[in-house]
């Protein structure tokens, strides 16, 4: 069902009056993504008529823009992930933990984003891996599933890291598997010391090579000495991370990856009215008590744009990375033998869809199967409906 008010309907209206104020201050990248969603599931990208084969019924569905930014068009590509990941999944407890940037870095990460982001995602992960691996602690080698978010609640700039970790790890020499405890898996303390030498280590070589630009406020920090003393309250701050005990099997652990791998700033469920004053919309507040958090707030519809192109990732840069016994050409491997020293059976092979327009809600009248009775192209409509007494109905796919 459509959403009373979605990311694209504000976009349609004030878009192209936010590109002529911002002219020249807008990336390419930003631009298409506005774009995008502007004409996701419209005449723009075309679309095709399906007709339910028990009854009758008929709706058009328009094409997806499939950006990765878009609110409408990431239920396809989650559905596709998690059923890749299913086959990943091990029968032990997963515990979720949390890497975020101190507010003094995350005005840097944001003028540089792939570089400060992708340390991002190697500091957090070497930090996971050198210490699971110390025998006073572990003493083996983990898997993650890491995802970035730059956002807060409020769409305000605030990047952090969410893994999925095993509760244990295979041994050196791949002889056994060491569980870690109940509800603990790594000490929060020395993670974030970790955290905070490596990533400040590598961020002060990324400046000393020349690498980081600097605009606006913190242009002065080009200086190196006024680098240096702007890291210098960081070096002595607690650097934030954040562990969750494990999940109730599984199933959970899915459950959980899809509200956080395919999500984008803002929800279209989120969005509660769009006119003349603004955009209104919910949040959590965390420095509220549990019971207090929802919270509505409005925001110029100029200040929600703003907001909401802070998230736009630089092209083809990966926001979902895994590590460890997840990493790359050797997964198959480590899971296979996981599961051995695990002794369980590796689940049966599922057919994975395919991410794309194909997926097809049944019939909303009897719940029949839908099937395509017509295409068409790009900035056309279709012809009328088959049966002139039938209700048109436009939905997405």
């Amino acid at each position: 069902m459509r959403a009373s008010v979605e990311v694209a309907d504000i976009f349609r209206a004030a878009g192209a009056a936010y590109r002529n104020a911002h002219a020249g201050h807008l990336s390419l990248v930003q631009l298409k993504v506005m774009s995008a969603i502007e004409q996701c599931r419209t005449t723009a990208l075309g679309g095709h008529v399906e007709a339910c084969e028990d009854c009758g019924e008929w709706r058009i569905a328009y094409n997806s823009c499939r950006n990765r930014h878009c609110p409408k068009c990431q239920g396809a590509a989650a559905r596709t992930w998690l059923a890749e990941r299913e086959a990943d999944l091990l029968p032990v407890g997963y515990f979720h933990v949390v890497f975020t940037l101190p507010a003094e870095v995350a005005d840097i990460a944001f003028q540089n984003k792939a570089l400060v982001y992708d340390l991002l995602f190697k500091a957090a992960s070497e930090t996971m891996l050198t210490t699971a691996a110390d025998p006073r602690h572990l003493g083996v080698r983990i898997g993650i599933t890491a995802v970035l978010h730059t956002w807060g609640s409020a769409m305000t700039h605030h990047p952090h890291v969410h893994m999925i970790v095993p509760g244990g790890g295979i041994a050196p020499g791949g002889t056994r598997w060491v569980s870690s405890r109940p509800a603990f898996l790594l000490p929060v303390p020395v993670l974030g010391k970790l955290f905070r030498r490596l990533f400040l280590t590598r961020l002060i070589a990324l400046h000393e090579a020349g690498r980081l630009a600097f605009f606006g406020s913190i242009a002065h920090l080009t200086d190196h000495r006024a680098f240096l003393h702007h890291l210098a309250p960081v070096r002595k701050k607690r650097w934030v991370v954040y562990a969750k005990a494990p999940f109730a099997g599984p199933e959970a652990v899915l459950a959980y990856l899809s509200r956080y791998t395919h999500r984008v700033a803002i929800s279209n469920s989120r969005l509660i009215a769009f006119d003349k004053s603004g955009v209104t919309f919910r949040y959590k507040d965390y420095r509220r008590n549990r019971a207090d958090r929802q919270q509505v707030m409005t925001l110029a519809t100029d200040e929600f744009i703003r907001r909401f192109l802070l998230h736009v990732l630089p092209r083809g840069f990966h926001r979902i990375r895994h590590y460890g016994l997840l990493a790359g050409s050797a997964r198959k491997a480590s899971i296979a033998l996981a599961r051995k020293l695990l002794d369980v059976a590796a689940p049966p092979d599922k057919d994975i869809p395919a991410q794309s327009d194909n997926f097809r809600p049944s019939c909303p009248c009897c719940g029949g199967r839908m099937i395509v009775i017509e295409v068409f192209e790009r900035w056309r409509q279709p012809r009328g409906p088959p049966d002139a007494s039938a209700t048109n109905r436009e939905t997405a796919p």
